[in-house]
């Protein structure tokens, strides 16, 4: 028996992933912006502060991104349908340039304030757009892969400014993120829109001469065009008001599990982790590696993780990696909440102190082949073209209101409690998230669009294989 040689599932698809690193280069900039206190807060509290800084400014330099991200929700969902996903996404570039240069030039420590509250919003345009823009311009073989690129952007701007800000001076991590949005500006207006929503706008012709090019011209197009303007003919019969969202049972199905994956995210720690590394490790009383050292680590073990999910997304499916990232997430963070436990009971705990290093490895690696990953990637599949902008930037909503709440439930149960009962909640959460995602989440891996709406609509056929 004759083995066929695997075909290479990249082939031809140059144009769309070239569309897609460039559009996310805004993203990179959103995960220097969102690491950004952890390394800033320690420098700006040092007698060699560039700038004043009060205790309470620096708890809002944290707060005030979720809250500018919320403001930034009505917004959003009027400029990715108004004037497009690209455009959108070019907003958000030239903004983010416009932050950076504040950042760095700022004579008082308010200026700073409303440019983080700003970056907030931007960051919201983003990572709305932008997973829009890359499941409607890629090839379902490949979409898994590239819908991910936009999270391994945002990991590697975490990983710049841990490993840039501690060692430089303060204005040169603004350089770095001018120069990354500067370059976006320059090379993704060349980039080609999304044909979904030029065929949304009666622009067939337009529609077209991006699909040619996002193909690569390599075959013919006439058939997925065809396909494209049946599903959004089908779709703009469907009503297109905030409230179908809940009123019509597959949109409600799609925000049902958008809402309790996005909470998820945040109630497996990760905000409380990204902002609060260094303390946790000094409470842990490790002396195997300083809390900086870690946060590079813990950053480039994030990045290499969800790198590799991105490849394995689109052979695994959604399904599989998420339940397994959330039982493992869920094990690392008990792990953490034992070992707090019995330090806190008066246990010399010194000989096993290397737990909680390890324990914040092992959730760097598990939770981004899942967790942290996967939300990211089903946002962008599981609304029809109508609905893509309200579910996906409610969605984003309910990210950035979990990531609030997650922070407040860690502050209140440690000062109140102790440290260890805050991640006894967030373990919990990880479990009963695999359990919703075993008996509620469809599998959309290998689905085109149309094929997603249908299994939501319940088409068993579809959802079996």
């Amino acid at each position: 028996m004759i083995n066929k040689p695997t075909e290479n599932k990249f082939k031809g698809t140059f144009p769309q992933i070239l569309a897609v690193i460039t559009g996310s280069l805004v993203a990179l900039s959103d995960g220097m912006q969102y690491g950004w206190s952890s390394p800033a807060l320690p420098i700006l509290f040092s007698p060699d502060s560039p700038l004043k800084v009060t205790k309470l400014q620096g708890e809002w330099l944290e707060t005030c991104v979720m809250v500018g991200a919320f403001c930034g929700l009505w917004l959003t969902m009027f400029l990715v349908d108004s004037i497009g996903r690209k455009r959108s996404i070019l907003l958000a570039a030239f903004m983010s340039v416009c932050i950076w240069v504040v950042i760095a030039v700022a004579p008082r420590i308010e200026y700073v304030l409303v440019a983080r509250a700003l970056s907030g919003a931007v960051g919201n345009t983003a990572f709305v757009a932008t997973p829009m823009y890359v499941a409607e311009i890629a090839d379902q073989k490949v979409r898994g892969f590239l819908s991910s690129l936009i999270y391994l952007m945002m990991l590697v701007g975490i990983l710049v400014i841990y490993t840039v800000m501690p060692y430089t001076t303060f204005y040169v991590h603004c350089i770095i993120g001018i120069v990354i949005t500067v370059t976006q500006l320059i090379i993704f207006p060349f980039m080609p829109e999304s044909p979904y929503y030029l065929i949304y706008k009666n622009k067939e012709e337009e529609a077209k001469k991006s699909l040619i090019r996002l193909r690569g011209g390599t075959k013919n197009i006439d058939k997925e065009l065809a396909e494209i303007k049946t599903a959004i003919a089908r779709q703009k019969e469907e009503r297109g008001r905030i409230q179908d969202l809940f009123l019509i049972p597959s949109n409600r199905k799609a925000m049902i599990i958008m809402i309790i994956l996005n909470s998820a995210q945040h109630f497996s720690s990760i905000s409380v982790l990204l902002m609060n590394l260094h303390s946790i490790l000094e409470q842990g009383g490790s002396l195997y590696m300083e809390p900086s050292t870690t946060g590079i680590v813990f950053a480039l073990i994030m990045l290499l993780a969800a790198s590799g999910a991105s490849l394995f997304i689109d052979r695994f499916g959604r399904r599989s990696l998420l339940i397994f990232s959330s039982l493992a997430t869920g094990i690392c963070l008990m792990a953490l909440a034992v070992f707090f436990t019995f330090k806190n009971a008066g246990y010399d705990t010194l000989s096993i102190s290397w737990i909680p290093i390890v324990s914040v490895m092992l959730y760097a690696l598990v939770f981004k082949v899942g967790l942290g990953l996967v939300p990211i990637v089903l946002t962008a599949e599981l609304f029809p073209a109508k609905m893509k902008a309200y579910g996906m930037t409610l969605s984003d909503g309910v990210y950035v209101v979990a990531a609030i709440f997650s922070i407040q439930v860690y502050q209140r149960l440690n000062d109140s409690f102790g440290i260890e009962y805050p991640f006894y909640v967030f373990s919990i959460c990880c479990y009963l998230t695999a359990l919703f995602t075993y008996f509620i989440i469809p599998e959309t891996k290998g689905k085109s669009l149309e094929e997603i709406q249908m299994i939501l609509k319940g088409n068993k056929r579809l959802s079996a294989t």
